[in-house]
């Protein structure tokens, strides 16, 4: 067997290995359950109807990321 028989052997080896890796890869990404949907309205609780609130906490990060 000839070196560049090996080369081309071994490329061919790490090709089919990539390409495998991105087929596993996407069947992976394919399979995924879709996200739960939400619940009912009916059960609405306070912390959803209170809307924006500014707090010290969110003020502080506007402020730093100021230009």
């Amino acid at each position: 067997m000839s070196e560049r028989t090996k080369k081309l052997s071994r490329r061919n080896f790490l090709l089919t290995l990539g390409a495998g890796g991105a087929a596993t890869a996407a069947a992976v990404v394919a399979t995924k359950a879709p996200p739960a949907s939400k619940p009912a309205p009916a059960s609405r609780d306070k912390r959803a109807t209170r809307g924006y609130q500014e707090t010290a906490h969110t003020s502080n990060y506007y402020r730093t990321t100021k230009v």
